[in-house]
């Protein structure tokens, strides 16, 4: 049995392939083959795989005469944490993610754009409606969440319970499809998780600007910092779309929450209070902060958080990241390198107009965690390598990362490389 349990050889041919020493006239060349080539490995497994915190969905778990809350808890986490994929062994099963699917539908239409091949086009359109067809039920608005069920210190996270961060992936994702296709039900299927987030998240106006819950079962004792200027993202998207001013301003106020609980290191904790979770100013979650802000002023061109964007980015760049793109975990911790930190990385860069360093940080994911035919590694610990492939965690975000990196490279009519790959390749 292989490590990923499907007994696939592994090959590498490819994984020393270099952006920064391809020529210039074949750098975007590349970097679409190599997203079309992660598509590839998606589409021909339907877009299903295992997941990050997927051990609740262990049939052997599953057939044991008695439930208890610590042997779901020793067994999701041995899994999650083990250096090698323990998931054939545990028989965990293989299922379709709802935030990969709106990645995958989105990296689909940007391949499409890229070949003309309407076949990424049927793909991105068979994602949108499985989003469609798969959303939570029972809430005020379009919301949808993971597919495996958790088990938590203080809850147990049912499947499909929805929450901020994948509803407003599928947002986009929808709003995308809308554009392509010029069907508004995409669009106003997408405009309902506004009420999602007013009601069910129980928006709400305070000093300092508005927050919400991360899911609707949680008290709000805590305040998940990420989940807001996601939110905030997924308004303004809408905004752009539809033009409801009550969405920019809404979207503004959450920004301008999460901007009073900066550091002055130029990051954010995971939770507010900090102590809320053993998580500092981890590395991906700080980049959906960004991106958000980047968002807010890419659509409304206003300079209303020219100051946060500034000392983030110099944080995330400097701090979250080492000089040749390898991600940091934390702001006092290099390792774990994950996939995931990586490709967001990627798409903040490339939203930031740094396409220079945004290539670094593929050259250096193709260095340490690429396993060739479209394929890459979960993460990279200090002294080994978890190579195990996980399919929204590592491919979903891969391909949308490329594809959004080629599309900000387009629309910014960026061609140059990266001078500094380009002399070491001298």
């Amino acid at each position: 049995m292989s490590v990923e349990g499907e007994g696939e050889a592994v090959e590498t041919d490819d994984a020393t392939a270099r952006v920064g020493t391809t020529p210039p006239a074949r750098r975007d060349e590349f970097l679409a083959g190599l997203m079309l080539d992660t598509l590839r490995y998606a589409r021909e497994r339907d877009y299903t795989g295992w997941d990050y915190f997927d051990g609740m969905s262990s049939r052997v778990l599953k057939g044991l005469p008695f439930d208890n809350k610590w042997v779901n808890i020793a067994v999701q986490e041995g899994i999650k944490r083990a250096p090698i994929n323990l998931r054939p062994l545990f028989l965990v099963e293989r299922r379709q993610n709802y935030k990969g699917s709106a990645l995958f539908s989105m990296a689909n239409l940007t391949a499409s754009d890229v070949t003309g091949d309407e076949m990424y086009d049927r793909e991105a359109v068979e994602l949108a409606e499985w989003l469609v067809d798969n959303a939570a039920e029972g809430f005020a608005g379009f919301a949808g969440g993971h597919t495996h069920e958790m088990q938590l210190l203080d809850e147990r996270r049912d499947a499909y319970m929805p929450n901020a961060i994948p509803t407003s992936f599928a947002v986009k994702a929808l709003l995308r499809m809308a554009e392509r296709t010029g069907e508004e039900r995409y669009a106003e299927i997408a405009k309902t998780a506004t009420e999602f987030v007013y009601q069910d998240l129980e928006y709400r106006e305070l000093e300092g600007g508005a927050r919400i819950k991360y899911q609707p079962e949680y008290t709000g004792e805590f305040y998940t910092l990420n989940c807001g200027a996601i939110a905030a993202r997924m308004l303004i998207d809408l905004y752009e779309y539809f033009g409801d001013e009550e969405l920019r301003e809404r979207s503004a106020k959450l920004l301008d929450y999460v901007a009073t609980k900066q550091h002055d290191i130029g990051g954010w904790t995971y939770r507010d209070p900090p102590s809320a979770s053993h998580l500092s100013m981890d590395n991906h979650h700080n980049g959906f902060i960004i991106e958000g802000f980047l968002r807010y002023r890419e659509v409304t061109g206003e300079d209303r958080h020219a100051d946060t964007i500034e000392t983030s980015l110099e944080f995330y760049r400097n701090v979250l990241f080492e000089d040749d793109g390898a991600p940091n975990w934390e702001e006092d911790a290099k390792f774990p390198k994950d996939i995931h930190a990586a490709t967001q990385g990627i798409i903040v860069f490339s939203m930031a107009g740094d396409h220079a360093f945004a290539r670094r940080i593929v050259d250096w994911v193709l260095g340490n965690l690429y396993a060739g035919n479209g394929r890459f590694w979960f993460r990279k610990q200090r002294f080994y390598t978890k190579r195990f492939t996980l399919m929204r965690w590592c491919e979903a975000w891969m391909a949308y990362s490329l594809a959004e990196h080629l599309r900000y490279s387009m629309l910014d009519g960026e061609t140059t490389d990266d001078p500094t790959a380009e002399t070491e390749a001298d």
